[in-house]
């Protein structure tokens, strides 16, 4: 990993799947972490934080800064506002779904997730800036896997946290295109907005930081393109992408309590839809079709995760 590149000040947690990267932030003024995790992963999220603070001799976590608020960045804000008394920053457009809590505004249930409810604090405005440990960070909008994500850009190190926008290897889900909301452009318009950028490190949602950019918009754009021309192809992938991140929490579960679940996820009817598949069948090809992936087995009619 490039961390030879990171400036003082920074530290990235790597996590592993059903959480996000976390991004640690620290100087003299402030303290910040980008991005907290999935809720079952809490613990090891607070005592990442705790390390970090002891190592550098801080005594504070000022603020958590989220990305976006799907379940895997934000799910251990609530613990951490409890364990470090620290404020909340969630992108404006979110701000009235988090005021209510409105599930219909939220991602949660409509993906078949949990999230701990949270309070928040500020909002981050894109086209504003924002004190990141010792430095400060421009807010990009950055739509297309969620209508509401942002980035982070430093410039003075031309450092990109780019969440789910970008990845080595590509981008996350076009979760709008699954329930009928226009995706791919935004997609699109987010990595124009990366490719004007000078950039010299890349931190992801998911996976290592790398130094590429251009080879990895060029990646991400050969996989848009993929992706738009046939838009049945992003929602099957979305469907296997979802029943594989439950799968991961769950490591087993019985079949017939995986097609309860599946039939109670807005987002995988809203797939089976856009397949012109009825719910029974496609509650017979999900399981399968992740099986064939080579990302589960089915044994005496469970569903076990395979790493």
């Amino acid at each position: 990993m490039p961390t030879r590149l990171l400036p003082p000040g920074i530290e990235v947690f790597e996590r592993g799947w059903l959480s996000a990267n976390n991004i640690f932030h620290f100087g003299d003024q402030d303290v910040s972490l980008v991005d907290t995790g999935y809720c079952a992963h809490e613990n090891l999220t607070i005592d990442l934080v705790r390390n970090a603070l002891n190592k550098n001799s801080l005594s504070r976590l000022d603020k958590v800064v989220n990305t976006h608020l799907h379940s895997d960045h934000c799910g251990g804000n609530a613990a951490l506002a409890k364990a470090f008394h620290c404020e909340i920053l969630i992108p404006a457009a979110e701000e009235k779904a988090v005021s209510n809590w409105n599930e219909d505004l939220l991602s949660y249930q409509n993906l078949g997730q949990e999230c701990p409810r949270f309070a928040h604090d500020r909002l981050l405005i894109p086209g504003q800036e924002i004190l990141l440990g010792r430095y400060v960070w421009q807010i990009l909008a950055a739509p297309g896997h969620d209508h509401h994500s942002v980035m982070l850009y430093q410039p003075d190190h031309c450092i990109l946290i780019s969440a789910d926008a970008l990845w080595e290897e590509g981008f996350g889900v076009v979760f709008p295109e699954i329930w009928g909301e226009p995706g791919f452009e935004e997609v699109a318009q987010t990595l124009d907005l990366i490719e004007t950028l000078p950039v010299s490190l890349v931190i992801p949602g998911h996976g290592k930081p790398f130094i590429d950019a251009a080879k990895s918009i060029a990646t991400a754009r050969s996989r848009l393109d993929y992706l738009a021309s046939d838009p049945d192809r992003n929602a099957r992938h979305g469907a296997k992408v979802l029943l594989k991140y439950k799968l991961i929490e769950w490591r087993t579960k019985d079949l017939d309590e995986v097609n309860h679940w599946i039939v109670g996820t807005p987002a995988l009817k809203s797939a089976a839809k856009q397949l012109n598949m009825d719910l029974e069948d496609f509650i017979k090809w999900l399981p399968q079709a992740l099986v064939k992936s080579g990302a589960a087995k089915l044994e005496d009619q469970k569903l076990i995760d395979l790493a």
